[in-house]
């Protein structure tokens, strides 16, 4: 009965350090930047620079082709520019007549907005700013 009691004791603590030293192998040694250069191998800065984004200059281009440049991850409305309030169910059959924020300035707020109109219409006289 004590060899049982003491063999458990080592598997028990066999399995541990086993499963620790897994653990800490399992981790990939990689760097998070905060600034350039002050890297810590696994360990990010104390002073993380914010993510920013700049809205491209998408005016007069295709809505579809703007929503699948910026991604699906960004949060984006499509409105009708001409403020007839129509529904834009296809992005793809519409055209950018503004945007807010507007060209080459940061994207501080969401949802991203393009003010829109049909391919077929034009974007002058649209109650877009």
């Amino acid at each position: 009965m004590r060899v049982v009691t003491i063999l458990r004791a080592l598997l028990t603590v066999g399995l541990l350090a086993s499963v620790t030293a897994c653990g800490a192998s399992a981790a990939p040694d990689r760097s998070v930047s905060g600034t350039a250069g002050t890297a810590t191998p696994g360990r990010p800065s104390a002073h993380p620079q914010p993510i920013s984004a700049v809205m491209p200059d998408v005016i007069g281009g295709n809505a579809g082709r703007a929503s699948e440049q910026m991604g699906s991850k960004l949060d984006m409305v499509f409105k009708d520019a001409s403020g007839q309030g129509r529904s834009v169910d296809d992005p793809a059959g519409w055209k950018i007549c503004g945007s807010r924020p507007g060209p080459n300035q940061q994207i501080t707020d969401f949802p991203v907005v393009f003010e829109v109109v049909p391919l077929a219409e034009s974007c002058r006289g649209t109650t877009s700013k």
